[in-house]
Formats: C-alpha cells, structure tokens, sequence
C-alpha cells in the first residue's frame, strides 16, 4: 500500500512522529484484509465480530520524512482459529530496507460484548492458504 508522509505526519524535527507508524500500519491491514473479502463493517454486522490489537513491537530503523512515498506492507506470519500473527514494515518506495517494521498480533473479539471468539471460518481458510510466509528481513 504506498502512503505519502504528509506535513501532518511529521514532528517538530521533520520526521514521521512514532505514532504515525502505527496508523501506515493499520491502514495497510485494513486494506490486507478487505482483499482478501474482510471488511470490517461487514464481518461486525453479519458475523458480530471485530478485529484487535493485542500485541504489536515495533523496531524503528531509520526515519522518514516529509512527501517520502512509502510502501507498506502485511505478511501473514501464523494463523490460529482466534489470533493471527503479521509481520508489518514500511520501506521507501524501491527500496529494499525496511525503515520500520512490525509484528503485530490480532485477535478476534465479539462486537456485543468485547470476549474473544474465532475468526469467521471462511476467513480462517483464506488466510491458511496464505501461508506459510516469513518475513526477509525480520
């Protein structure tokens, strides 16, 4: 997914602010997710389920900065019947380094009242059919 750092993104120093990396991130699992049939509102109305963030480390290698194209992008590293296990990073556009990189455990919670429960089965089975992938340069 490329995303361009915008003046909005940046801190006083001209640098993407840390936070920021975790919205690139999202998006990019938004859209990872929607590809593969997922979108949110869907699965919260017909299944009653809704995605979490329940782990996530992020290594911060080297900045980004103002108008800098970068390419974000999801791995599927593991995948269990309520949480999966991503491998995220952000690199600029052509390169082969990732500038920050990520790995993100979700889970899959009950809209009504917030308790964990599997992933939709269909769900479950197009994610299967995506591993086993492992991150490069982890």
């Amino acid at each position: 997914m490329p995303v361009r750092v915008y003046y909005e993104d940046t801190d006083a120093g001209g640098i993407v602010y840390y936070a920021n990396w975790l919205r690139y991130f999202e998006r990019a699992r938004t859209d990872w997710l929607r590809a593969l049939g997922a979108e949110h509102t869907r699965l919260a109305e017909q299944a009653g389920v809704v995605f979490v963030v329940r782990e996530i480390a992020v290594d911060y290698r080297q900045p980004a900065r103002l108008d800098d194209l970068l390419e974000v992008e999801v791995r599927l590293i593991e995948a269990r019947r309520a949480s999966w296990t991503l491998w995220q990073c952000a690199r600029l556009g052509g390169q082969p380094e990732p500038l920050v990189a990520a790995t993100v455990r979700i889970a899959a919670i009950r809209r009504d009242d917030g308790r964990p429960t599997g992933f939709p089965r269909w769900l479950n089975e197009r994610v299967a059919a995506a591993l086993p992938q492992r991150p490069v340069d982890e």
